[in-house]
């Protein structure tokens, strides 16, 4: 099944088990899942931090890198896969919207 392309708009601090946090991109499709995930005690706990990112060179960067690296979840989780962020381009291009967008 081919799945469609995901456009991403909001930035959310997702809270592993272990009590550590991190940030990702993604959109509200996403987020939902990550929800379900925390439901289902495969994550502590998500929360989005900004709301429609602007668009910009690098989130489409980055969310070129996502689409063409990982396979999105389907409704039923087994697990919570945390997207990497390979040193160089995709790393600089996500941590720079981090920046833009007064996230730290």
């Amino acid at each position: 099944m081919m799945q469609d392309y995901q456009y991403f708009d909001l930035i959310e601090q997702i809270t592993r088990n272990d009590g550590s946090k991190y940030y990702e991109i993604a959109n509200i499709m996403m987020n939902g899942r990550a929800e379900k995930a925390a439901i289902e005690n495969l994550i502590k706990e998500v929360r989005i931090v900004q709301l429609n990112i602007p668009r910009s060179p690098s989130l489409v960067t980055y969310e070129q890198y996502i689409n063409e690296t990982y396979t999105f979840p389907e409704p039923e989780l087994t697990e919570f896969e945390e997207w990497q962020k390979p040193e160089g381009k995709i790393k600089e291009a996500f941590e720079t919207v981090l920046r833009s967008n007064n996230i730290n």
